[in-house]
């Protein structure tokens, strides 16, 4: 499930309040496909509380605060594969970057890419407003054009679609 440095694990493993929350084995995959721990505890008052605690979140506060700034604040994982916490995958970014990162929601599959009749339009965000790139006749075309003004505008902070090609004898390739 989760990927972890060695000494990380020993970490969550040894430190007396997550051996005592037993942290390790109590995580769960979050809907947003973080790993988390979440408890709700019965307070004195009779009132409840409900402990949440992000995995990747405790690790980099631990590990990376150095790189943590007022521009930086949120935690991503560079690989986009949030289960996986090793402190080299794992960075802050802005919200302007952990936004770009997001997954897509368009039916195209790629990000940027929308469909309009039997042609494709890819479009980018710069600064809040959308940046028409152009119409082409296929999703990837769309996808290949959004990628190149994406390096262009935001350089490795921006998002890339990946695109995978079926070559003629049966062989796949990634392109971006």
């Amino acid at each position: 499930m989760v990927i972890l440095d060695d000494h990380v694990f020993e970490w969550l493993t040894t430190d007396p309040h997550l051996v005592k929350l037993d942290l390790i084995n109590n995580l769960r995959r979050h809907s947003s496909g973080c790993a988390v721990f979440q408890k709700t505890w019965k307070r004195a008052d009779g009132s409840y509380k409900t402990e949440t605690i992000y995995l990747h979140k405790l690790i980099a506060e631990k590990y990376l605060r150095d790189q943590k700034t007022e521009e930086k604040r949120l935690v991503g994982a560079k690989n986009g594969n949030k289960l996986d916490c090793r402190l080299e995958n794992l960075e802050y970014r802005s919200r302007s970057v952990a936004s770009r990162k997001r997954k897509t929601t368009s039916k195209t599959g790629y990000t940027g890419v929308y469909r309009e009749g039997r042609r494709f339009r890819a479009v980018i965000s710069v600064n809040g407003q959308s940046l028409h790139l152009g119409m082409f006749d296929t999703a990837e075309e769309a996808a290949l054009a959004y990628n190149k003004k994406s390096r262009e505008l935001f350089g490795e902070d921006g998002k890339l679609n990946v695109i995978i090609k079926e070559n003629p004898d049966g062989t796949i390739e990634e392109i971006s």
